[in-house]
């Protein structure tokens, strides 16, 4: 995730410099489309990590990553970066990830378990920030690639020797079906959710980075706003998801994360002709508190939920919309930029977070079952 992650502050303003990189919607699909290669592959490799076990599916799939990320560190034109970050998302192994973490813990302690990751992908997310503009500036954007596979590799080497034996129950379950997963309107409104939650991520970066520069912030130190915001948005994360879940109020949370998300959206439709960089801060440290809780929330209450058979299959249905998701927000967001503008991106992501929240509202959250 370091490596993914080191490429998303710098991309649309590194990718200009590629022939063809004028263009702010192929820069948007180029940055987007390891999204849609990611959503062909994730309930096909969720559903084998069911069947042949999750380290190995994993082992495969940061295979691909890797030759994908070279592949990127080759380009020398903003089509052949485009099919490296399409291999990219050929290496769909999330919903296999998810899947092994559930298999490992209780249902009881499952959310915290889903929070560390996601603290952990928040941390390499933070880590990024930082780097991404010192190393851009010494191995440009190829080189960012280049490091990206190694870091793929290294990963291949964790899972295999590092990363605990997985359990063998889940192999003895009965086979489950993939319409199991699509029957369930839980886990139908929880696909939706995330779809949206990463088209509007995604949406926001085409724009953030210049907006940022705009208010008289130098692109290398854009991380002098976002490193604060998500550290501190952990911190925010810790002190109400975990006790109010306890407490029984996982709902209120949870819906209280889509509609700040979507009051961050306007508030940056508010700032854009002349951003500020106090509003700018301020508004994706909001961004960052209600990201990390949904970020937190989502998959637990997709692997408490999905018939224990099927939960490679329910996670991987979850990770193919994550994933349409990416490409949709990239790609959407660099034509509405091209053509309408950057208010018209922040409308349409605050339109989406509303439609998220009237989905959302007839939820309910799972009991815990007993240890």
């Amino acid at each position: 995730m370091l490596g993914l992650f080191l490429v998303l502050p710098v991309f649309a303003l590194e990718a200009a410099r590629y022939p063809g990189g004028q263009d702010a919607a192929l820069v948007g699909l180029a940055m987007g489309i390891y999204g849609l290669t990611q959503a062909l592959l994730q309930i096909p490799l969720g559903m084998a990590s069911d069947r042949y076990g999750r380290k190995r599916i994993i082992i495969l799939g940061l295979l691909v990553f890797a030759a994908g990320s070279f592949m990127a560190a080759l380009a020398q034109s903003l089509t052949w970066l485009m099919v490296g970050r399409a291999l990219q998302g050929a290496g769909a192994v999330s919903a296999a990830v998810t899947a092994l973490l559930a298999d490992q813990t209780r249902d009881e302690v499952r959310t915290k378990a889903m929070a560390l990751v996601g603290a952990s992908i928040g941390l390499m997310f933070a880590l990024s920030l930082l780097l991404a503009p010192l190393l851009v500036a010494e191995i440009r954007l190829a080189g960012l690639f280049a490091l990206t596979g190694v870091l793929a590799l290294i990963g291949i080497a964790v899972v295999h020797w590092w990363v605990p034996a997985e359990p063998a129950q889940h192999k003895d379950l009965p086979r489950g079906k993939l319409s199991e997963v699509l029957r369930h309107p839980g886990l139908l409104r929880l696909d939706a959710g995330v779809f949206i939650l990463h088209a509007v991520q995604l949406a926001m970066w085409v724009a953030v980075p210049a907006l940022l520069v705009q208010a008289g912030l130098d692109k290398d130190h854009h991380w002098w706003v976002y490193l604060p915001a998500v550290l501190a948005s952990f911190v925010v994360m810790g002190g109400t998801l975990f006790p109010l879940e306890k407490r029984g109020h996982l709902r209120a949370v949870f819906l209280g994360a889509i509609a700040l998300i979507g009051l961050v959206q306007l508030g940056l439709y508010l700032v854009a002709d002349v951003p500020g960089l106090a509003s700018l801060a301020l508004l994706l440290f909001a961004f960052f508190c209600g990201f990390n809780v949904l970020e937190a929330s989502q998959p637990s209450l997709v692997s408490r939920i999905a018939p224990a058979q099927a939960r490679g299959a329910a996670l991987g249905v979850y990770n193919t919309l994550q994933s349409l998701g990416f490409f949709a927000g990239g790609a959407a967001g660099g034509w509405l930029v091209q053509h309408h503008g950057v208010q018209a991106l922040f409308i349409g992501s605050a339109a989406a977070m509303a439609l998220w929240l009237l989905l959302a509202w007839p939820m309910t959250a799972p009991g815990r079952k007993a240890p």
